[in-house]
């Protein structure tokens, strides 16, 4: 009965995303290869949980959104809006596969997007031209989601990181970031957050921006999934810098605001964890150690 539930549980998590149900088998081999980061990584530890990188990703799709170049890739190349599922299935694969995927598979991924990358311009709703092999645009891309991602962590995880082991994980990602096509990247929290502050001139709330906020905020689901995808869309909301929640017309959580969305997260986060459990993550232990942590 209860592995029944677990289950149903993942498989619901699964449809979200577009993704499978079968088990992540390909991250079992070869034995004994970590990856680009390895066991002991921080990015390890903040990746593996699907609810807080679900909030993550809310709230670096909002802010990637707000900036006119940085949309328009995705506006001109991509189903992004006929098939968010999708879309974000793919981008839960690449994360996936570039924190706990074994060497071959992540370089592999990697050099694909690179190479999509290349093939991806055109001229934004403004006028300008952009290219989205663009150091300037992948950089903002990067920044944006290792900071929505280490934030949303720390707000729904325990233990917290410490002020050390989140500026290990800015670190460990700015060498994904690099192989990305992205330069000088911050090393540490704080220059990470400086170097987001510095893009606020480019960011626009314009008609294009408008419809990705209202497509995150009425996010395609089944009856089953809608609660939880109405929480994780008000926790990622909630997880953005407060002056970004002007730009795109939503009021600042009070504070009672934001123990109600804390305390729901954590509560139905219980069995989404549960069901979960022997994923990816679990998979990769297994590859490195040959057994399960």
């Amino acid at each position: 009965m209860l592995e029944s539930i677990r289950q149903r549980v993942r498989g619901n998590i699964l449809e979200m995303v577009g993704g499978g149900s079968g088990p992540p088998v390909a991250f079992l081999t070869p034995p004994g290869d970590p990856g680009l980061f390895g066991p002991n990584s921080m990015v390890w530890r903040v990746h593996v949980d699907f609810i807080s990188m679900m909030i993550g990703g809310i709230s670096s799709l909002t802010l990637q959104a707000l900036h006119p170049q940085a949309l328009a890739g995705v506006w001109d190349h991509s189903t992004f809006r006929q098939d968010l599922k999708g879309r974000l299935g793919r981008t839960a694969f690449f994360i996936a596969a570039t924190t706990y995927g074994p060497t071959e598979m992540a370089n592999k991924i990697i050099d694909k997007v690179n190479n999509i990358h290349k093939t991806v311009k055109g001229i934004d709703e403004t006028g300008k031209p952009y290219f989205a092999s663009d150091p300037h645009l992948l950089k903002w891309v990067h920044i944006t989601e290792t900071y929505s991602f280490l934030k949303a962590y720390q707000n729904h995880c325990q233990p917290k990181l410490t002020p050390a082991q989140q500026d290990q994980y800015i670190s460990e990602m700015k060498t994904l970031g690099e192989k990305m096509g992205a330069i000088n990247l911050p090393s540490t929290l704080a220059g990470t957050y400086e170097e987001i502050l510095k893009y606020k001139d480019e960011l626009r709330f314009n008609e294009r921006a408008q419809s990705i906020i209202e497509l995150l905020s009425d996010f395609p689901s089944s009856t089953f999934s809608k609660p939880l995808i109405k929480l994780i869309t008000r926790a990622g909301f909630a997880n953005l810098p407060s002056w970004t929640l002007s730009y795109i017309n939503k009021p600042i959580p009070t504070l009672w605001d934001q123990i109600v969305t804390k305390s729901s997260v954590n509560l139905m986060a219980i069995p989404i964890r549960e069901a979960l459990k022997n994923g990816v993550a679990a998979h990769s232990y297994k590859r490195v150690y040959g057994y399960q942590m």
